[in-house]
């Protein structure tokens, strides 16, 4: 006898195809049964009017401290995401040794993890005691490799270091890693060469036996040199024979705005070389970062402590607000969206023009101050984008749904702050908003982008589709009814329309309840 038969349900399979009418039938954690007749089974669900779908893939999550500190992932869960890609933008759970070690307790006491690692093995091995909602997958951050070995300072690696950190590559390819990515805004990955780039991704690819070699990238530019990072990153897969996977793709800042087009030119052109290339996005036109990402590349060199002495000295401050040149009407743009002390917690949800009003200075004046009091641990969010250009993305067929976002749940210690609504509203937004309302694709492929797709750019074995012998990760939900009521002032809001989830066959939420059940699984 079945475990669960879901019937009566519109099935949208992942592979793009048509929807069907169908019962689909579950036995421990895989899909038995395919089946258009009426079975026994010892739980029934009644799927009228609904959509049964594989579980949505999250391709670009940050996971890594929220989901080890609270593994109900209820913000995730709610949307139906049933798995996570993570260690994107050079940051990963491991390698975590020397300077990346100390760099991370922060975001450990933030958190209250008590316990500490250095491998992904042991990161896995406590991930699984605690437990967890939804299928943990992961990259292998560059930003960890170069952080552990050279440090936070701008210099080439040394022969000796490479060798180190081509053994750190080898060790995270065989513990699971599903390739390696990078983040080339951020310190220290902003201090490779593209040569030491090609050179950790080739002994990846020696430690990857029968599985795809996956380059992921934050590039090095979203913005001025948005063409040139793309050049970039398309080269690196060029000389390694890698696939190519652009984080968050976008043109952030008004004057950027018009190079969509030839970013998608040159994807093409790349295409037709005999390149792989894929992308995520999320559904919205604000990003999210480090609020100090806005400061010069050469203020971060050395580290955080090196960061905070220039940013405390009268003289590099006035070259730093000289170099920055943001013009008034930006930092009404840029909302701050977490702290860490409670002195400044009133910041939250608001934007730098009206907090430094409030301070009486400047705003440039209010950002470094604010930077100074939090040791940089600030996040912002910055209103960037444009409406056009995201539709334009959302069309192609190589790009998928990412949150860029961390999962966390509407209670306990991940509850805090105002973090990004893309983290609790993203898959229903791009269903309900892009999909049902505007018609920018249709449901079958829209679906294919959050389910068998990245099943496949990911090397996620029997998972992405419904069919028999697949993993049971299932969504079931009403179309008409998909919301995403998050906002940025007051994100920790559930999404809405989603009637059932099952994780390895078991449901995380069931009649539109949370059920705080942990099924999920490490993917290696």
């Amino acid at each position: 006898m079945l475990d669960i038969l879901i019937q009566n349900g519109t099935v949208v399979d992942g592979s793009g195809l048509h929807p069907r009418e169908m019962h689909v039938g579950v036995t421990g954690d895989r899909i038995t049964m395919l089946t258009t007749k009426p079975c026994p089974a010892k739980t029934i669900i009644d799927a009228t009017g609904l959509v049964v779908a594989p579980g949505f893939i999250d391709t670009h999550a940050h996971s890594e401290f929220s989901l080890l500190a609270d593994g109900r992932a209820e913000g995730k869960i709610a949307q139906g995401v049933t798995t996570e890609i993570n260690g994107n933008c050079g940051l990963s759970a491991a390698p975590l040794y020397g300077e990346s070690f100390e760099r991370r307790q922060s975001d450990m006491e933030e958190y209250h993890i008590t316990e500490r690692w250095h491998t992904f093995g042991e990161y896995f091995a406590l991930l699984e005691a605690r437990g967890i909602a939804l299928n943990y997958a992961t990259l292998c951050g560059h930003g960890n490799i170069r952080g552990s070995v050279v440090g936070y300072v701008d210099r080439p690696a040394t022969r000796d270091e490479l060798e180190i950190m081509q053994d750190m590559v080898a060790g995270a390819m065989r513990a699971g890693a599903r390739g390696i990515s990078t983040g080339l805004i951020y310190p220290p990955g902003m201090y490779a060469t593209m040569d030491e780039l090609v050179l950790l991704m080739r002994t990846a690819e020696e430690h990857m036996p029968g599985r795809r070699l996956l380059y992921a990238t934050h590039l090095r530019s979203e913005g001025d040199r948005l063409l040139e990072a793309i050049d970039e990153a398309i080269g690196i897969a060029s000389r390694t024979g890698s696939a190519l996977h652009v984080s968050h793709l976008k043109t952030s800042g008004e004057h950027n705005w018009h190079k969509a087009d030839a970013v998608v030119s040159r994807i093409k052109t790349a295409f037709q070389s005999g390149l792989m290339v894929t992308a995520d996005r999320y559904p919205y036109i604000a990003s999210s970062t480090d609020l100090d990402t806005i400061l010069p590349k050469w203020v971060f060199d050395g580290g955080i402590a090196a960061e905070m002495s220039r940013l405390a000295d009268p003289g590099m401050r006035k070259k730093i607000v000289q170099e920055i040149g943001l013009e008034e009407p930006v930092w009404r743009n840029i909302m701050v969206s977490s702290v860490c002390r409670e002195q400044n917690a009133w910041m939250e949800g608001e934007t730098l023009d009206v907090i430094a009003g409030k301070l009486g200075k400047p705003p440039v004046h209010a950002l470094m101050d604010l930077l100074l009091e939090e040791e940089s641990r600030t996040a912002a969010i910055f209103f960037s984008m444009n409406e056009e250009n995201l539709k334009t993305f959302l069309r192609l067929p190589y790009l998928m749904i990412g949150s860029d976002s961390s999962a966390r749940s509407f209670s306990g210690v991940t509850a805090k702050g105002k973090p990004h609504p893309r983290g609790f509203g993203s898959f229903p937004r791009f269903l309900g908003k892009y999909v049902r309302d505007m018609k920018l694709l249709s449901l079958q492929e829209a679906i294919h982008k959050m389910t068998q797709l990245p099943a496949e750019t990911f090397g996620l074995e029997w998972r992405g589709l419904v069919r028999t012998n697949y993993f049971a990760d299932i969504v079931v939900f009403d179309p008409a009814r998909l919301s995403d009521p998050s906002e940025f002032r007051t994100p920790f809001r559930r999404a809405e329309g989603m009637a059932h989830v099952l994780v390895n066959g078991v449901f995380a939420l069931r009649d539109g309840e949370l059920t705080g059940a942990l099924p999920g699984r490490i993917l290696r």
